[in-house]
């Protein structure tokens, strides 16, 4: 009787299993089929698509003109006739061509650059930081450490809504607004400001599992502070490093609240959130290119943690002294 409780537990459990990765994968599952069909096929039924192409992808990323584009003839006419006319009478009307040019382009790869830019230097100025920051919090004792610890994990849980606005009003009056450049300077700042507290947190906790006695060996053989993390610290916890590397990547990746409100008013600086937002109110809101272009923003972050993944596995500092 008990062994046949145990078998259905283990039926259910592994049913439950089954259940929540197929809740999970198939968003993801839908989302790759639909980039890889016509425009047409869409929402035809089924995973596999019938007529698999990589039109979407071709176009998203410039290698080939959209159909709409094709077929599109009045640009070219209004040009020849606009040769005709005086000088004065040309630019609003050439004006009004390449704003519309403008409006319905969508340069995904521009959008790509700038959010790989922003998100890989502000999750790399913030490990750098935090290795410091926490080998201090975990080794080195000083007054009020412990208040500082609990303030610096404490501005975290403040979320971005309640600080979007003080910290729109601090950026502008310290005067970084008005354009592009300093709209991604100020995204850089929020960004290391929100991934540092949990990162401090995370590099601190791992530290503290490091035995002393390793770099009491080293300081006994001379070594500096600064040899300590960068010989003994660093190479013993590239896990964490890299998870809070990873964490701090995907923030800046994802971010949407913040881009939208301080690169906004600037096209060529959106970053791919914001870009993808875009796509769903423009002439380019199809759903293949939207998909393909949902796919291709899921591909850093899945690279970078299948490259990192060896990494993750287990602690580096079993066996590194022998007591």
């Amino acid at each position: 009787m008990v062994k046949r409780k145990s078998i259905l537990k283990s039926i259910l459990f592994y049913l439950a299993i089954f259940a929540l990765i197929i809740f999970v994968v198939y968003p993801f599952i839908w989302m790759l089929s639909v980039s890889f069909r016509y425009d047409s096929d869409a929402f035809d039924p089924g995973v596999i698509p019938k007529r698999p192409t990589i039109n979407a992808y071709m176009e998203l990323l410039g290698l080939k003109e959209s159909i709409r584009d094709e077929l599109s003839n009045e640009e070219k006419q209004l040009l020849d006739l606009v040769k005709d006319l005086p000088e004065e009478q040309q630019k609003p009307i050439l004006d009004k061509i390449y704003s519309q040019r403008k409006k319905e382009s969508f340069p995904f790869l521009r959008f790509f650059l700038n959010s790989l830019l922003i998100a890989g230097l502000s999750s790399l100025i913030s490990v750098i930081i935090s290795i410091f920051g926490a080998y201090a919090f975990s080794r080195i004792k000083f007054p009020g450490r412990g208040t500082i610890q609990k303030s610096v994990l404490l501005v975290y849980l403040f979320g971005g809504t309640i600080l979007a606005v003080p910290l729109y009003q601090i950026f502008v009056k310290i005067g970084m607004t008005g354009n592009g450049y300093k709209g991604l300077v100020s995204l850089f700042v929020i960004y290391l400001v929100q991934t540092l507290p949990v990162s401090l947190y995370m590099l601190g906790n791992y530290f503290r599992t490091i035995p002393e006695t390793i770099e009491e060996a080293a300081i006994i053989d001379g070594s500096s502070r600064i040899g300590i993390i960068t010989k003994i610290i660093i190479p013993l916890s590239l896990p964490a490093i890299i998870t809070v590397f990873i964490y701090a990547f995907m923030i800046g990746w994802n971010e949407y609240l913040f881009a939208s409100i301080f690169i906004r008013p600037y096209p060529q600086f959106y970053t791919l959130p914001i870009g993808l937002n875009e796509i769903f109110y423009s002439d380019h809101a199809i759903w293949t290119k939207m998909m393909a272009a949902s796919v291709m923003t899921s591909i850093p972050v899945i690279i970078l943690f299948m490259t990192m993944e060896k990494y993750l596995v287990g602690g580096l500092t079993a066996g590194g002294v022998k007591e």
